[in-house]
């Protein structure tokens, strides 16, 4: 039975059973700053098990793409070295929000297993929590499984929960035995041993109870079912094959491989390692650049910078020299593009993508491996066998190693990394990156209004139709988030009424502001966000009286600021739009931001724009601006959306019932916010700036209306003021600069060279001042200079005159800044560096710098500390 078979059988099993098949989910957790990557079905449900979420069905399955490689998931190192683990696999589960239980989840798992997937059923094994006996008794009754086929684990194995508080339960797995020629020996049992003998293949979990701070834990009122069977696992089991890579997922793209590097498959443990690497990485790849995670040196980019890295490191072990990646990748797409379309889409970007990672890591990975190996053998003479964390360092920052090659090279020679030094010299980098990193990039409103997410409060938006409501407060909120019954003058919180004109940030589009009276009080709406898809609050802060609860309030939204951020979201789809139909069909949208004052806009493409590109882009855009074309929207079910081809955003959650925003001849969107009734309303669109914000991630920002209308008029100011400074007529500006640039740079010519010749001459009269210290000759000298280049110069000159000694130069350049060089004739080197002397000469001017063992160079901020650092240099070398 191949794997598309069983995904699909099992889809239809549990839609058969009054399930709802859900579509995976991205594997950037879109609600989930708690998260790296999906690494679990039920990540896209955990607000629904939360009760924070509700959704249209109460039961759900889904084949869901997972990724696992960092935390406690991290299975890396044992990837292509073992028959389970993986970077990328897809995990099929069915799921109850509180629909049926223990009964139901276990005959549904009995059934499937047995008559669609036709297992038999006397190797088949039970495990369960050690205190759940109702579970084992339920798996008696409905599968008639004899006591001795079900064995009693503890919390390790057999209990679950989401965190350290929250819904938890124990669970029950399905084990199947593979025979007697996988045991591990005579110890060989469940939960025993880890061998696969006895094989884990789907994991039922009861969540029936909710875990508080101190542990204790007391009954959900509604308990809710979360299962998990891996499909690669499961394939191998309907195979009848020992490894996940023998199965049909794998087996087409390593036999294809292998044929490219000339081996043979199962015939060499090390060659099967590299191909099945290569297999999984190209899996992994593959979906993170169609989930627009791209290569960069922070967050998701690194783990799919590493994973390039390691997969191409291993085509070179079997040989293959050239970029390859680019073309497993798109055997990813043919044998996967059925069940994931989304794949095919990127086909052609994401091959481009790879090949340009692949080439830039080509170019230093040999420069690389001869330092480690060089390394390795300088250790081996002097009978170490441990690589430096500094160096493993160097080569991942000069190189580009992440640590898993270094390990990977080293492990072979009999070497071991010293992680814990190369985690310190990380340190400053991951700091960073931390700080750089922010989850799925959403605002974390959970935390302040999980009390009435859990309540199930909803409220109706009238925004669309209408700027003016008047409503009933239904909640008010400190800023916090604890419950209040008023808010007083001078007091901010937040506002929940049972209908509300006021958007809440989501989209990109950022939230309305404006105002709310009552009888007793007015205050200011500062901003509004989404606590939910069904539920907008406004952060408000009273100025006047007081707003109580259950009172009636009229909200009015800020026309003006809602106009000019509905003139910069309409001018983002006709951008998408137009940046489509100039650069190509791969540009997709990655983030926007949405504001009433410009618009930003990420887009994947890998070339920077040319001032060519942006003038056509522009010009399109203000095309259909001026054609004043009215702007239709509609609410249609998902599938008639699909059927008229409307462009949803990958990563955006929707509905069974979605927003079309069509723009006919433009554009058509699946969009929540806020529209222009006509294009024409956009008044002007203008480019203020296009660059690069990641490695294949373009970013153009742009302004609409008045604010496009506010930059026009100020560069036309800065033109004038230009004109009147140089003296030039309309159209002469460019021609005047140019021609002050020409001489500027004679001038500058000029005057380094009457600074090289007043050097020649200041050179005869420095080789009269050598002194000679420990039986070195040292010139040690403060130069009148302004001119680094000059320094230099005159350093080569007096070196070419000095047959033996140690030549150190400083002077004082522009903005009191500090430049020095040491020199060290070629007989000294192997006594002095020049590299090493700098360095505590320099930090005499409260600078640094560093260089070869003949030459080093430093700069520094402080010109009183220059005759210390000369005679800094003269004591170091007097106590050598």
């Amino acid at each position: 039975m191949k794997a598309s078979e069983i995904r699909e059988r099992f889809l239809k099993f549990f839609k058969n059973n009054g399930h709802e098949i859900v579509t995976s989910s991205s594997l950037v957790p879109k609600d989930d700053p708690s998260l790296l990557f999906t690494n679990a079905g039920m990540v896209q449900f955990k607000k629904t098990f939360l009760g924070q979420e509700q959704r249209a069905y109460n039961r759900a399955t889904t084949s869901q793409k997972c990724l696992r490689v960092g935390g406690k998931h991290n299975d890396l190192e044992n990837v292509g070295r073992t028959a389970r683990h993986h970077t990328f696999f897809e995990m099929l589960g069915n799921f109850s929000f509180g629909d049926y239980f223990k009964e139901d989840a276990i005959k549904f798992c009995w059934k499937f297993l047995t008559e669609e997937l036709k297992l038999p059923k006397e190797k088949l094994y039970i495990t369960i929590y050690k205190d759940d006996d109702e579970a084992g008794e339920l798996w008696k009754k409905v599968a008639n499984i004899p006591a001795e086929r079900i064995f009693k684990l503890g919390e390790k194995d057999n209990f679950w929960s989401m965190g350290d508080t929250g819904p938890c339960g124990p669970c029950s797995e399905v084990h199947i035995d593979q025979g007697e020629n996988m045991t591990c020996g005579p110890n060989c049992g469940i939960g025993k041993c880890d061998c696969d003998r006895f094989l884990e293949i789907w994991n039922l979990v009861f969540m029936q109870y909710d875990q508080s701070q101190d542990g204790t834990r007391v009954p959900l009122p509604r308990p809710s079912i979360d299962t998990g069977m891996g499909l690669e696992r499961i394939a191998a089991v309907c195979q009848g094959v020992q490894s996940n890579y023998e199965t049909d997922l794998f087996q087409p793209m390593i036999q294809a491989i292998a044929k490219k590097a000339g081996v043979t498959y199962q015939e060499d443990g090390e060659i099967d390692t590299a191909l099945q690497v290569i297999a999984d990485h190209s899996r992994s790849i593959a979906f993170l650049i169609t989930d627009q995670i791209l290569p960069s040196n922070e967050g998701r980019g690194y783990v799919l910078r590493r994973l390039i890295r390691r997969a191409f490191r291993f085509g070179r072990l079997i040989g293959l020299t050239d970029p390859f990646l680019h073309e497993t990748v798109k055997m990813v797409v043919s044998e996967m593009g059925g069940q994931f379309p989304e794949l095919k889409d990127n086909a052609d970007f994401m091959a481009r993508m790879v090949r340009e990672e692949e080439e830039r890591f080509s170019q230093t990975l040999d420069k690389g491996l001869i330092i480690l190996e060089d390394e390795m053998a300088g250790l081996k003479e002097e009978g170490k066998n441990t690589i430096s964390g500094e160096l493993a360092f160097k080569l991942y920052d000069t190189f580009g190693f992440p640590l898993d090659i270094v390990n990977d090279v080293t492990e072979k020679h009999g070497f071991t990394v010293d992680e814990e030094g190369f985690k310190a010299a990380m340190q400053e980098q991951k700091t960073r990156a931390k700080k750089a990193w922010k989850g799925s990039g959403e605002k974390d409103t959970a935390a302040i209004f999980r009390t009435v997410l859990e309540a199930g409060l909803k409220n109706r938006f009238t925004g669309y139709g209408e700027l003016t409501t008047e409503s009933r407060i239904v909640n008010l909120l400190s800023e916090s988030g604890e419950h209040v019954d008023r808010i007083s003058q001078g007091s901010g919180g937040w506002l929940i009424t049972a209908a509300t004109p006021f958007y809440g940030e989501s989209g990109g589009q950022t939230g309305d502001s404006g105002s709310v009276g009552t009888m007793t009080g007015n205050a200011d709406i500062l901003e509004s966000v989404k606590a939910s898809p069904e539920l907008t609050a406004c952060k408000i802060f009273v100025n006047e009286g007081e707003l109580l609860l259950d009172q009636e309030a009229k909200l009015e939204v800020d026309d003006e600021i809602r106009l000019a951020t509905e003139r910069n979201h309409t001018s983002t789809h006709l951008l998408h739009a137009a940046l489509r139909k100039v650069l190509g069909n791969h540009v997709k949208q990655s983030g926007s931001l949405v504001g009433p004052n410009r618009l930003r806009f990420d887009f994947t493409h890998i070339a920077a724009m040319t001032p060519d590109e942006i003038r056509q882009v522009e010009n399109e855009v203000n095309r259909a601006i001026l054609t004043a074309t009215l702007i239709d929207v509609q609410e249609l079910s998902s599938k008639e959306a699909a059927e008229k081809g409307a462009t949803a955003l990958f990563g955006e959650k929707y509905g069974d019932i979605v927003r079309v925003v069509d723009i006919p001849g433009e554009s058509m969107e699946l969009c929540g916010g806020t529209h222009l009734r006509s294009t024409g309303e956009a008044g002007t669109f203008v480019i203020l700036s296009e660059s690069g914000v990641a490695a294949g991630i373009r970013r153009i920002e742009a302004a609409t209306g008045l604010n496009a209308l506010a930059f026009l008029q100020k560069q036309r100011d800065e033109i004038s003021k230009s004109q009147d400074l140089l003296r030039a007529a309309p159209g002469q500006v460019t021609d005047k600069i140019a021609a002050l640039i020409a001489q500027t740079k004679e001038l500058t010519r000029q005057n380094e060279h009457l600074q090289a010749k007043l050097a020649s001459g200041t050179g005869a009269d420095l080789m009269n001042s050598i002194e000679e210290i420990a039986g070195i000759k040292v010139l040690a000298a403060k130069l009148d200079m302004t001119n680094v280049k000059a320094l230099r110069d005159q350093t080569d000159a007096l070196k070419s005159k000095l047959d033996s000694g140690i030549i150190c130069l400083i002077a004082e350049v522009e903005d009191n800044k500090v430049s020095l060089i040491i020199a060290v004739t070629k007989d000294l080197t192997n006594r002095f560096k020049a590299g090493a002397l700098i360095k505590p000469v320099a930090a005499e001017v409260g600078g640094g710098g560093g260089g070869r063992p003949d030459m080093a160079q430093a700069g520094g901020t402080d010109p009183k500390g220059i005759d210390k650092a000369l005679a800094t240099l003269k004591k170091i070398v007097a106590e050598s």
